[in-house]
């Protein structure tokens, strides 16, 4: 373990009780996470998520509440780095001009980082629906508030 990687992610529920998901194809990987990312040198965590949600859905959000913190150990899937997840709720206060899909890995185009976004119901959302630890916690925290 050489540094800590601190990462930050948004939970936007609609008003259908769905939570946004992103399906991303990066470093040759496919994997199914909460939109958000990496911390930059000098960034606050809600400034970092902000930014995040500007690059990844071309919205601004607005943070409603602090949700969850990594509190186990969790190696990164892409390096030799220790992961520090932080998890707010979020609203959007622009709206989402995105194509929204309902299928996993429908991405528009051809590249090396291909994205694409569903709506899943809380309700319905389990812990196999996403990819990573720290976000497996995080459905399970958020169907325990259901």
């Amino acid at each position: 373990m050489e540094y800590f990687n601190v990462r930050v992610y948004g939970l936007l529920i609609n008003g259908q009780n769905q939570v946004l998901i992103s399906d991303e194809q990066e470093y040759g990987q496919r994997f199914i996470k909460f939109p958000g990312g990496g911390l930059e040198i000098g960034e606050g965590l809600i400034d970092g998520l902000k930014r995040e949600f500007v690059e990844e859905c071309e919205a601004e959000i607005e943070v409603v509440s602090h949700f969850y913190t990594t509190d186990f150990f969790v190696r990164s899937a892409f390096n030799d780095s220790q992961i520090i997840s932080v998890y707010y709720k979020v609203k959007n206060i622009t709206p989402l001009n995105f194509p929204i899909k309902t299928i996993a890995y429908d991405f528009d185009g051809q590249g090396d980082v291909l994205q694409a976004f569903r709506w899943v119901n809380i309700t319905t959302l389990t812990t196999d629906d996403v990819t990573f630890p720290t976000d497996k916690r995080v459905v399970e925290l958020l169907k325990a508030e259901l």
